[in-house]
């Protein structure tokens, strides 16, 4: 049968998507994963897929839970995920997704709150970790890890070998609603404890749906799946999407071999938040700063040239005779970068928070299809993006077919429709104060819509109010400083004081090139030397250059800077690579106060 699309009405619910594609498609490669025993990449078929899904529900019956139990899944992005999640949802419980790298006291809250029954781990890291909140989980009935854990001193904890029987089982599937509860996702946040976000099958089938009728998907394209599974965003991009679409998806080993996958299984689509594209544009400013000028010069004029064939391209600008040069830019510079990501993108779906322009314009220049979207979790998660024929790098495009959206009297961005979750989990003065009683999603974010196009501009919570009473958008002057390669990421502060300033992380390497460009010639760096006053001056001039499109009143006129990266596992960084300002905030308190001596 044909690899097309899977329309909801067909599929009605999570588990029913799958086995309608298992239908239809059953000896075709659905998913492709590393096998390091045999250092390989192995491919799995549709019905490969199913056959394991079967064995797992055979085992997850055995713990007799009831129809809305929770069972949770804190794993890399792996085919196991996959499995573990359908066998779950096919026996009519709920799943809840934890980041795999998330703290022990972050993961223990989420598992308590949702009164999760079954957990599904990787191995002794996770467990090690886990086993020091272990008054939090009494309520888990089993801990199954996919590797032996070394010390078993756990009842409940058993390794996936002996969990699974033996022998072939049929695929079970109860009947499942299409308004039933489906998933809790709890909000990564940047603040305070995460909320459990409710959604259905049918807000999920419904977004996907109808971010497939915005983004043509091909049966023939291939995913390549990096970001947490346990982020809506990938879930719904990497995972439903493709099932409903016919594709295959290839799971990365991971960020640190993402450069390698990229070449090795060149893929055509994948999704990605914006810090991952800021660092490749960094890793481009970088190579070519140690290139001769022509090779700078050449760049230069592929980009500029690419940009106009790019606009010409969407029916913005008339034909010039600089695009007959093209075909020399393409072939010396625009095709090897492209190669670098493996030659064969087609789309690429940039969210979570905004792109900079300039970071956007260069990859479209040079031929890759960014196109940026936005939604939220509660919103499951998609709302807008761009098309490929209407690609607007300053927006986040239009709204997907069905969705609401609507710019309120104080900016906010207002959206509803069928796409809008249930609520949030045993919390429902928090849900009322997010949904109002015309169905309206609150989102929070500031929003201005021309011709129906969205451009978010911050985050309401997020706007710093001076003391002066000006105020300003903190996201958008750190995404203008991070366009220099100094800096690996920027915080502005200034909430309530007399002036904002800016804790940086800087890049050593372009560090200490601006250094001695600036007549500070260290053979080596380290933290207490970036306390100088003179290394202060730099930097404050290196900002004052990329920030001078900002009012005089957003004039940074104090940083404090390091090169201790903020990371997920430290806790300064959401799984989606968003800055949690509280943290560093609390982490960096002595030099803030050094930054206001004498002002406050």
């Amino acid at each position: 049968m044909s690899a097309a699309r899977i329309d909801n009405d067909i599929s009605l619910t999570l588990p029913g998507l799958f086995r309608e594609r298992v239908k239809r498609n059953p000896d075709v490669v659905a998913y492709r994963q590393y096998e390091p025993a045999g250092k390989f990449w192995r491919d799995y078929t549709w019905q490969q897929t199913a056959d394991e899904i079967a064995r797992w529900q055979y085992a997850l019956d055995q713990s007799n839970l009831k129809t809305g139990e929770r069972v949770a899944i804190m794993l890399h992005n792996c085919r196991e995920w996959v499995i573990f999640e359908q066998a779950a949802l096919g026996l009519g419980l709920v799943v809840v997704p934890l980041f795999h790298h998330d703290s022990a006291e972050n993961a223990a809250y989420i598992l308590n709150h949702a009164n999760v029954r079954v957990l599904l781990i990787k191995g002794n890291e996770t467990w090690t970790e886990l086993v020091t909140e272990a008054s939090q989980l009494s309520q888990i009935l089993t801990i199954i890890s996919l590797d032996p854990v070394s010390a078993m001193n756990d009842s409940r904890l058993v390794c996936l070998a002996d969990w699974l029987p033996e022998g072939k089982h049929e695929l079970q599937h109860i009947d499942g609603h299409p308004e039933g509860l489906a998933t809790i996702v709890y909000t990564s946040g940047t603040t305070g404890k995460p909320k459990g976000v409710m959604l259905s099958h049918q807000n999920i089938l419904f977004d996907v749906e109808a971010g497939l009728n915005a983004v043509e998907i091909r049966s023939d394209d291939l995913f390549l799946s990096f970001l947490p599974l346990s982020h809506m965003f990938e879930r719904a991009v990497g995972y439903y999407l493709p099932m409903m679409a016919g594709a295959c998806v290839a799971y990365s080993r991971g960020i640190k071999h993402l450069s390698d996958d990229l070449k090795i299984l060149q893929p055509s689509l994948f999704a990605s938040v914006p810090r991952i594209f800021e660092r490749i544009y960094q890793q481009l400013q970088e190579q070519l700063s140690q290139k001769p000028g022509i090779v700078q010069w050449l760049f230069q004029q592929t980009v500029e040239t690419g940009w106009y064939r790019f606009q010409y391209q969407q029916h913005q600008v008339g034909w010039h005779p600089k695009l007959l040069v093209w075909p020399l830019y393409e072939r010396l510079v625009a095709k090897p970068f492209r190669q670098q990501l493996g030659g064969n993108i087609r789309v690429s779906l940039s969210g979570g928070a905004a792109l900079a322009c300039p970071i956007s314009k260069v990859f479209l220049s040079l031929g890759v299809a960014v196109i940026q979207g936005y939604g939220l979790t509660e919103t499951s998660p998609l709302v807008s993006v761009n098309r490929l024929d209407n690609n607007d790098p300053a927006s986040v495009g239009t709204a997907l077919p069905g969705i609401e959206v609507l710019q309120s009297e104080h900016n906010e961005l207002l959206v509803r429709g069928p796409n809008i979750m249930l609520g949030y989990w045993n919390n429902r003065k928090a849900t009322s104060e997010i949904i109002d009683s015309e169905g309206w999603l609150h989102t929070g974010d500031i929003v201005e819509i021309r011709e129906q196009r969205l451009y978010i501009t911050g985050r309401i919570k997020e706007i710093i109010v001076l003391s002066t009473g000006e105020k300003l958008s903190p996201s958008d002057m750190e995404a203008a400083a991070m366009l220099d390669p100094c800096f690996n990421q920027v915080m502005i502060y200034g909430e309530a004081k007399p002036y904002p300033v800016a804790l940086i992380v800087l890049n050593r390497k372009h560090w200490q090139l601006a250094a001695k460009q600036h007549g500070l010639d260290q053979t080596s760096w380290n933290n207490k030397m970036l306390q100088d006053p003179a290394v202060e001056k730099v930097l404050l001039e290196i900002l004052s250059h990329k920030l001078d499109r900002f009012p005089g009143y957003a004039r940074i006129k104090r940083v404090s800077a390091t090169f201790s990266q903020w990371t997920v596992e430290n806790a300064m960084l959401t799984p989606t690579l968003k800055i949690r300002r509280s943290k560093i905030e609390q982490s960096m308190q002595e030099q803030l106060t050094r930054l206001y001596q004498g002002h406050e």
